[in-house]
């Protein structure tokens, strides 16, 4: 039978200093994806620069939708702000309509262009934009 057990990182942070930010980040991608898989999604490369998200979404409305950037986390949010119709009742309810946060962490220079919704599928669109300064240059040789 398989046993989930939890390290103590705190020991670890302490002799490896530098690497604690590491560690967190470990930890909290961790204890998130454990029973996290509503909504689904799709991470799709485009070409070596451009990436998209999909996330489905059916159900909700643009307005019950939110995509934030903080720092390097991109945040989608669902959350629903209809009342339930009373006139009726269901028999069975397989579509999902809870509320849901997801996040993913964006890898450096990583940009979230824009976002949209058509058929029940939110489509966020990423650039990696690397700096003049970073990418590989010729360097020319004198006699």
């Amino acid at each position: 039978m398989t046993q989930l057990v939890r390290f103590d990182t705190n020991a670890l942070n302490r002799a490896l200093v530098g690497f604690d930010q590491l560690f967190n980040d470990f930890e909290h991608r961790f204890a998130h994806q454990i029973n996290n898989n509503y909504p689904p999604y799709n991470v799709v490369k485009i070409s070596e620069n451009d990436y998209k998200i999909e996330l489905a979404v059916s159900g909700f409305g643009r307005d019950e939708i939110s995509v934030e950037v903080d720092q390097d986390q991109l945040i989608v949010k669902g959350q629903r702000i209809k009342e339930e119709d009373d006139s009726f009742e269901y028999l069975h309810r397989g579509l999902a309509a809870r509320d849901f946060t997801r996040s993913w962490t964006l890898a450096d220079h990583m940009e979230v262009e824009q976002g949209s919704i058509k058929n029940g599928i939110l489509t966020i669109n990423l650039k990696r934009v690397v700096p003049e300064t970073l990418l590989p240059r010729k360097v020319k040789i004198v006699d």
